[in-house]
């Protein structure tokens, strides 16, 4: 486990009626340690008028990275990226992949919830989701504080290029699914495992046809998806996105469908992690 010197940055945005402060992130106690080895990180706080709220963010940075000659990274960003959630397992199987050679050096960023149901779920008509928390539906909102506040502070206080990833699970691969079909423009890559796609009764998938994502509105940069589904993926939801992106795929995506019937929903993400990653960032 890294410890870290504490350090403060701020800086006005016009973005921003709030400074943004940068601070160096001290260790967990061991009563709140995640499982997997905690990395040298650092935390930023950014304040949203979108989510009535300020949001911690961390971040790891590759190895070289404050070599003055270093060049300017890609980013991975992912939804559930607390520390006691799965930030430090995706920092150490990129840091490990990256030792290995098999992708290129890249910045994670990870978003720690407050309220995931909130943040990670769209509207829905269904009374069983609606139950699942006090607020559910939030995620245009979410995605918002995304595109409007965190993507121009990272930019603004990192080297980075334009080349942007997401990673994410069940709720998350749920919120980058519907961010990839709403909002392709956002990133040049998406990876979801297990996606929530029963959510709303599965409508996000009915719609796809329509949505930007999914048709010739798409940007002409080329754009990936990776989706992979275990054996209790509700409703076979993810493999009917496939099967409408085999008869109406965009211009310019390469994507992949990985079906799984070995794997469940609490394995299948640390099973494909690392060839999810390197199917995209090699």
């Amino acid at each position: 486990m890294h410890t870290m010197k504490t350090c403060v940055l701020s800086t006005s945005l016009a973005l921003f009626a709030a400074p943004v402060s940068l601070a160096c992130a001290a260790p967990l106690s061991a009563q709140e340690a995640a499982p997997d080895r905690l990395p040298q990180h650092d935390t930023l706080m950014i304040p949203s008028h979108v989510l009535g709220e300020a949001r911690r963010i961390n971040v790891h940075v590759p190895a070289g990275y404050a070599a003055s000659d270093s060049p300017r990274f890609p980013v991975l960003y992912m939804p559930d990226g607390g520390l006691d959630e799965d930030f430090p397992h995706v920092v150490n199987t990129v840091d490990s992949l990256i030792a290995l050679g098999e992708i290129r050096p890249v910045i994670v960023v990870g978003v720690p919830n407050t309220e995931r149901r909130r943040d990670l779920t769209g509207p829905t008509r269904v009374t069983s989701d609606s139950a699942i928390a006090p607020r559910v539906g939030g995620s245009a909102a979410f995605r918002r504080f995304w595109q409007e506040a965190l993507v121009p502070v990272i930019d603004a206080h990192y080297r980075t290029t334009s080349e942007r990833s997401i990673v994410g699970e069940s709720l998350a691969g749920l919120f980058i699914v519907e961010t990839f079909l709403r909002e392709p423009a956002i990133f040049d890559h998406y990876i979801a495992f297990d996606p929530s796609l029963w959510w709303n009764h599965g409508a996000l998938v009915d719609s796809a046809a329509s949505l930007p994502g999914a048709g010739k509105a798409l940007p002409t940069q080329h754009r990936t998806l990776y989706i992979a589904a275990s054996r209790d993926d509700i409703g076979n939801q993810t493999a009917r996105l496939a099967s409408r992106l085999r008869s109406a795929a965009p211009r310019g995506l390469e994507w992949k469908f990985e079906p799984r019937p070995d794997l469940t929903h609490g394995t299948i993400f640390r099973a494909l992690l690392p060839a999810a990653l390197i199917s995209t960032l090699r």
